[in-house]
């Protein structure tokens, strides 16, 4: 079956058939052979996009930036500060002019609502760089890494996430595992687990697709096994403060450690989406250490400096996926 993604927009990885989603991550590869080896590929010069950032970032925004200018493309970045967007100008209204303007809009920010919305009214391809919702651009980049961990063909593995399942980044992942026939499970407390009527979609995609899906609070259950164990913070941008204290409470018991680690197979890999608060040295994690007396987090710093941690080829690889995500949205 050939894959044609030419104008389609990238909302929710669950809107990629399984044959597309590989697809995407064997192009990522292929672009990341290219920028390894310094063969140009400015295959989409004359082109231009648009980056609508209502949450700032440091790694969604670098790789579009450096992905779009390796394609031979032009770039505007507008925050939130930047742009009439929602405020002077409906979305509706804004997504129509730029789409007479540029090829493709990339939109982080808060609302799902409003990126299908741009998706809906601005005529070209739109990429969803975050929303409180869904991350699929993260997605292609974490599969990638997960194969050159294990090689392609990732049906069968068990990818544990810990903490907050309920997030974007959680519920992403549950999407991707299952359309791969892979093992997911999410190990946290009942109430911070994904949406039930998301995980029956995403139990019958995995059936279709010979993997699973499980819920469980059990941390030896969970991890046992494991090939992958990804978490991510406890507390997403643009979440009150006040917050901390409850996650803290219930979310340390799914903290990644090295007796975590201990219970996965003896390959896994520790998987992050960055940012991490693995220490203090950060405003964050200093802020949080003397309020709580915590000094890790999500993670413990022993595990996210060993050897089995790829969250900075993560990182990287964002970059060669975003790539594959606009070339084949942009090309004709």
């Amino acid at each position: 079956m050939s894959v044609n993604l030419a104008g389609r927009s990238l909302l929710k990885i669950v809107d990629l058939t399984p044959e597309e989603l590989r697809y995407l991550i064997a192009l990522s590869r292929e672009f990341k052979q290219l920028k390894r080896d310094g063969v140009p590929h400015k295959r989409l010069e004359g082109k231009n996009i648009v980056l609508l950032f209502e949450k700032t970032s440091t790694r969604t925004r670098c790789a579009f930036e450096v992905a779009a200018y390796d394609l031979g493309m032009g770039v505007t970045y507008l925050d939130s500060a930047g742009s009439q967007m929602g405020k002077k100008e409906s979305i509706a209204d804004t997504a129509r002019v730029l789409g007479r303007m540029y090829d493709g809009i990339e939109y982080r920010g808060f609302s799902q609502e409003l990126v299908e919305e741009l998706a809906e009214k601005a005529g070209v391809p739109v990429w969803n760089g975050l929303t409180d919702e869904a991350h699929p651009t993260q997605m292609i980049a974490d599969m990638m890494t997960i194969e050159e961990s294990f090689g392609t063909g990732l049906e069968g593995l068990k990818l544990v996430f810990m903490g907050d399942a309920q997030n974007n980044v959680g519920a992403s992942l549950m999407a991707a595992c299952a359309k791969l026939g892979m093992h997911f499970v999410a190990c946290g407390p009942r109430k911070n687990m994904p949406r039930e009527d998301f995980v029956e979609q995403c139990s019958a995609i995995a059936a279709e697709c010979g993997g699973s899906v499980t819920l469980t609070e059990d941390v030896q259950e969970a991890c046992t096994g494991a090939q992958v164990i990804y978490t991510d913070i406890w507390v997403s941008m643009g979440e009150p403060d006040y917050l901390w204290s409850e996650r803290i409470r219930l979310l340390s018991p799914y903290r990644v450690t090295r007796e975590v680690m201990a219970l996965a197979a003896p390959d896994a890999i520790f998987m992050h989406c960055l940012p991490s608060y693995h220490d203090k040295n950060t405003d964050v994690g200093a802020q949080i250490a003397g309020k709580f007396g915590v000094t890790e987090m999500e993670v413990t710093n022993e595990v996210f400096e060993s050897a089995q941690s790829k969250v900075f080829d993560e990182a990287e690889n964002r970059m060669h996926s975003i790539k594959a995500i606009m070339y084949a949205t942009l090309a004709k």
